[in-house]
């Protein structure tokens, strides 16, 4: 007959008051870890005692029990309690769970306290995650959370934006098939369809690195940092709808704002208001652009400005900060090292000063009339303004009158002068200022300077296509025009040869293209100059 074999045979529990406990010189924890005694103590007294403490009897020499129990496994349980019992939150006498050991056994108490260290598996860090997120989805808060496991409120923020990235990825993860720090770099872009991307491309590439998952996460994106999100700012981007990812789990500066083409219309649309808000100073027009491309004044002349004299105020203040700011000299002339302090105070009222010195410019009000100004970001995203400048067809110029007495204005429209201002339009060589300032954006009108009250009646300026259509028509027209006037064409070429050969200055267009080239001799005899042919020409 087969012997059967043996049950096991289970210790059993029972409640002992917490004054007749005490711990074991068998245990084997010795070094502080984990969870601090102090906030073990916390979590028993919000949620009481969630594991029970395994003891055995103590016995006097004859083998009978003493009425004590030693404490093999559970060491910070019970110290844990101890300190409850010292606040006087839990009696002494409280019935503590305990799993009582046979005092007998052949298992050493040592072995008890060693397996159930050994034997603990740890919680996998996905699954606190998800237990993080199980908990909020079921009423607890962020803080709540956050107090209830002694971490703080954004360690919570982090698990739970962990806990947010693609399932495919989260599985990856939970088999040790990426770190815990590519996990990390995933978060910064929420949209499950580019992590997955992303990963599929990072997974078949040498580079696997955090930063890189994070760089073709954010590749569409743009920093808080570049100088059109500083100068439209981040809470006007949100305002408007736009969304910014965020690094929780490095420095981000400031994270990145993902829809780009709105951060573009929000900088345009500023721009726009900063320029017409410049109109009220009377310039012919204002170009607005985002970048100003290298030599973007050539061909421009630059007014000359006075700096606006000071206030009395202005003046009193500037008087009072350079009086400080010799004294602090004079106190510390003859001492090898200024206190940090002081030289801190020193550049603070030098910056104070030049703010004050930095006076912007005045120009006549009539070259107003006649020049423009430039709007535009730089590097560091702040305005920038760059007024006072003239273009050559803005000139003021003298009027010229025919031989014959003619009308002036034929002769304006030979030389490619607008034929839609005449000469009694202009005064002192410039346009009536009462149309308004022009603000161009990349050579197409913005629409502003009129008053809001004409913007419906105003003239619209017509489509690119329509005027170089229109202009390809003209041109032929003029074509024929000269063709069947032989005096005139031969006028309109002397009168460009003329103005080419002898204004310095930038001279209009025309409707006649031809230029004088000068054509120089490098090898020269000596007595050339003097010959009878260089005398003759």
């Amino acid at each position: 007959m087969a012997k059967s074999a043996s049950k096991i045979t289970l210790s059993a529990s029972k409640d002992i008051p917490f004054d007749k406990l005490m711990l074991s010189q068998s245990n084997v924890r010795r070094i502080k870890a984990g969870v601090s005694v102090e906030e073990l103590a916390e979590d028993i007294a919000r949620r009481g005692l969630l594991q029970g403490l395994s003891v055995r009897a103590m016995l006097n020499d004859d083998g009978t029990e003493t009425g004590m129990y030693e404490i093999p496994a559970g060491r910070r349980r019970f110290q844990a309690l101890a300190l409850l019992v010292k606040q006087k939150r839990l009696a002494k006498t409280t019935p503590i769970p305990c799993i009582l050991r046979d005092a007998a056994s052949d298992t050493l108490a040592e072995d008890d306290s060693l397996a159930e260290n050994m034997q603990r598996v740890a919680l996998h860090p996905l699954d606190q995650f998800r237990a993080f997120v199980a908990l909020r989805e079921k009423g607890q808060g962020d803080e709540a959370i956050a107090a209830a496991f002694f971490v703080t409120p954004p360690v919570v923020k982090q698990r739970l934006k962990l806990a947010a990235v693609a399932p495919a990825l989260l599985d990856v993860y939970a088999e040790d098939g990426m770190t815990l720090e590519q996990l990390m770099a995933f978060t910064v872009n929420p949209d499950h369809d580019r992590q997955m991307q992303v990963w599929d491309v990072i997974s078949s590439s040498w580079n696997k690195e955090p930063f890189q998952i994070r760089r073709m996460l954010t590749e569409t994106s743009v920093r808080a940092s570049d100088r059109r999100a500083v100068f439209v700012g981040a809470e006007a981007y949100e305002a408007a709808g736009g969304t910014i990812l965020r690094d929780l789990f490095q420095g981000d500066d400031g994270g990145w704002l993902e829809d780009v083409a709105l951060l573009d219309r929000l900088v345009s649309d500023r721009l726009q208001a900063e320029a017409e808000a410049i109109t009220t100073e009377g310039w012919k027009w204002i170009e607005v652009a985002l970048d100003l491309p290298y030599g973007y004044s050539h061909g421009l002349r630059r007014l000359s400005g006075d700096p606006a004299p000071m206030s009395d105020d202005e003046v009193a203040a500037h008087a009072a900060l350079l009086a400080e700011y010799r004294a602090l000299e004079e106190e510390y002339a003859g001492q090898d090292e200024i206190p940090e302090e002081v030289d801190a105070r020193l550049g603070e009222l030098e910056l104070a000063m030049e703010a004050i010195e930095a006076r912007p410019l005045v120009f006549d009000p009539d070259e107003i009339t006649r020049a423009g100004a430039f709007v535009t970001l730089d590097r560091s995203g702040r305005l920038s303004v760059c007024r006072g400048y003239v273009r050559p067809e803005d000139e003021p110029r003298a009027e010229t009158a025919t031989g014959d007495g003619g009308d002036a204005d034929a002769v304006q429209v030979g030389q490619g002068g607008d034929p839609g201002v005449s000469v009694s339009d202009v005064h002192d060589g410039h346009a009536d200022a009462s149309v308004g300032t022009i603000i161009t954006s990349g050579g197409q009108p913005l629409g502003a300077g009129l008053p809001e009250d004409e913007d419906e009646d105003a003239l619209k300026p017509l489509p690119e296509r329509l005027v170089q259509e229109l202009t390809a028509h003209r041109t032929l027209a003029l074509r024929e025009a000269l063709g069947r006037s032989p005096d005139v064409a031969l006028t309109l070429l002397l009168l460009k040869l003329v103005n080419d050969t002898f204004r310095s200055s930038g001279a209009s267009g025309s409707c006649l293209e031809a230029s004088v080239r000068q054509v120089y001799l490098p090898a020269q005899a000596p007595d050339l100059k003097d010959s009878a042919v260089a005398l003759a020409v």
